[in-house]
């Protein structure tokens, strides 16, 4: 009697597969997540964002980067406490990052805490001392609190780094006329405006000329208006840093008749834009 052997092979169907995926592809995985969740950042959807970027930061909890686009859709959603939390995470991971003390102090701006967001941008500064837009922010607060003369002196570190820096002259010129100096106020918004031809240091300059030289101030009232319709709104140039003393004069000038039918047509624009 003879015996045969047969060999049969198995049927993979029905044995179980798993895939262990290796660190280096979660983490992969974590950053085209985390990039997807920026993206729906810029466009506007802010809880789609959100959601992802949670998820980026539970595959890989340990990149700096994840925490940081985290927090940014953290603040858009307007969960500031828990934005830096999420920056402090990011710390953590790595304390000679910048933009993690940049992005703190703009939380900090954003619950009002300015000494907490001073300090940030300084910390930054410490790290990435040439970044003239935080350089500038940094201005901004001390524009906030009135210490114009402190201001002045930020916003020239700001123009020393980058000298076409025209919202820095802008903001010095903002800064000079709460100081009663009008003609240093005048010559910094004329030298934003021949750098860039901005609706904001046109208004500027056409409140410094509202006495001097009606006529001109006028025109460039217009200009601006048309421009940025939202500049004839006070609240909006109140968040643009605009002080007291500018912003008297501003509201002077708009009601000045020859205006009217520009501030009106601002006005429409504005509420068609809602």
């Amino acid at each position: 009697m003879s015996f045969w052997f047969i060999q049969i092979e198995k049927v993979q169907s029905i044995v179980p597969y798993y895939y262990f995926p290796t660190i280096k592809n979660l983490q992969k995985e974590s950053l085209s997540i985390a990039k997807n969740a920026y993206q729906l950042l810029y466009f506007g959807q802010y809880e789609d964002s959100l959601n992802l970027a949670k998820l980026a930061v539970k595959i890989n909890a340990t990149d700096e980067k994840l925490w940081l686009i985290l927090s940014e859709a953290q603040v858009a959603n307007k969960l500031y406490k828990n934005a830096l939390n999420s920056l402090i995470k990011a710390e953590e991971i790595n304390s000679n990052i910048s933009e993690i003390y940049f992005a703190k102090s703009n939380v900090y701006l954003q619950i009002s805490q300015q000494n907490k967001a001073k300090n940030a941008l300084e910390t930054g500064l410490s790290i990435e001392p040439n970044n003239y837009k935080a350089i500038f922010q940094l201005g901004n607060i001390f524009l906030m609190e009135k210490n114009y003369f402190k201001a002045i002196k930020i916003f020239d570190r700001s123009i020393k780094v980058k000298p076409d820096y025209w919202q820095a002259f802008n903001n010095k010129g903002l800064a000079y006329f709460e100081k009663n100096d009008l003609n240093l106020s005048i010559e910094h918004f004329e030298k934003a405006i021949s750098i860039e031809d901005n609706a904001e240091p046109l208004l500027g300059l056409a409140s410094c000329l509202r006495i001097k030289d009606i006529k001109l101030a006028l025109e460039l009232a217009k200009k601006a208006l048309a421009k940025d319709p939202n500049y004839v709104n006070y609240d909006y140039r109140k968040e643009q840093l605009w002080g007291e003393k500018l912003q008297t004069s501003t509201e002077i000038l708009l009601q000045n008749k020859q205006l009217q039918k520009d501030v009106m047509l601002a006005k429409s624009k504005i509420n068609a834009s809602y």
